[in-house]
């Protein structure tokens, strides 16, 4: 099979264990994204196969309805918000897709950016190379409180954390969430209204969909202390559209981390925030660690080789089997 691979921005795929296995098959690989649909179909007009990463790109049935040779979509991960499955299903079109990673890396880099954040390094680090010495003073996280919304997966594992370094852990979240905290000991805030206004560091570990899009909203921001950070390695969505902006300018919360941008990748350093002395940003590194992507990228692989042998395994549009 062709096989085209869309928005590689490390040329990861090719140097990943697991790629041997396509040995039999044509492989390209494409490492920015193509936001224009009509040149991204020019790109994937002689695949038999694309392979999507996370939500990278949209699929939308503008662009399914214009690649007549593509048999498969093998995507990493469970969450296909981004792919018109319904036009694929229509088409012909098989859609893998199965596994999720682990917590852990996700939730390490949420601490790597509240440390950073509090202990202001990456200022330090560049006053450093260019010669000055302690120019800052910061914050520890003893004693503080940590607010995490949404014990989730990887909500509980930064909850963990927040307790190994003594901190007061609070969350908040569906009842579920809230059950699971009180069951781990966790304090359980009396409002949302309070969960915002008393903690140090909110940390947000929300799926995205329709019903969490803007979930945070200005009036959430704006009831945290000015000396809070927010920390964001979920989706951008879940805050209100330009709340988090306004907010930092008006000083509540007074400094944000954020790994995570309303439209992806952030190129050429066009994004405001990136222009913030008092915000932390990173490129979506959240799961990009190499067991995730031997992970992630295996199972594609199982689903691709499995669909080429006439076995296909994780389809989520098993009605399309039927009909070939």
């Amino acid at each position: 099979m062709k096989i085209a691979v869309i928005d590689d921005y490390q040329d990861a795929f090719r140097k990943l264990d697991c790629f041997a296995r396509l040995k039999d098959h044509a492989v390209v690989v494409f490492h920015d994204t193509e936001k224009d649909p009509a040149k991204l179909v020019a790109r994937l007009k002689d695949a038999d196969a694309v392979v999507l990463t996370q939500q990278r790109s949209p699929f939308p049935r503008a662009v399914i309805e214009k690649l007549p040779k593509l048999k498969l979509i093998a995507q990493t991960g469970r969450n296909t918000n981004h792919i018109d499955v319904a036009a694929c299903t229509e088409k012909g079109i098989v859609v893998a897709a199965a596994g999720a990673g682990l917590p852990n890396p996700t939730a390490e880099l949420t601490w790597g950016l509240i440390l950073a954040g509090l202990r202001h390094i990456p200022f330090e680090v560049q006053q450093l190379k260019q010669g000055a010495w302690q120019t800052t003073v910061g914050t520890g996280v003893h004693g503080k409180t940590l607010g995490v919304y949404a014990l989730g997966r990887i909500g509980s594992v930064v909850a963990q954390v927040g307790k190994a370094f003594g901190m007061k852990v609070t969350c908040w979240g569906r009842e579920a969430s809230q059950a699971k905290a009180r069951a781990a000991g966790y304090e359980v805030a009396a409002s949302r209204e309070a969960f915002f206004q008393n903690a140090d560091i909110v940390t947000l570990h929300i799926p995205l969909n329709k019903e969490t899009r803007g979930i945070v909203t200005a009036a959430d921001l704006a009831r945290m202390k000015p000396t809070a950070l927010i920390v964001n390695t979920s989706r951008a969505p879940l805050i209100q559209e330009g709340a988090l902006l306004a907010a930092l300018k008006q000083g509540r919360p007074g400094f944000a981390a954020v790994d995570v941008f309303e439209d992806e990748p952030v190129v050429g350093g066009n994004h405001p925030l990136l222009k913030m002395p008092n915000v932390i940003c990173t490129p979506h590194l959240g799961y990009v660690v190499q067991s995730t992507y031997e992970n992630y990228y295996g199972t594609v692989i199982d689903g691709i080789l499995g669909f080429a042998t006439g076995k296909p395994v994780n389809v989520l549009n098993p009605e399309v089997l039927g009909k070939k």
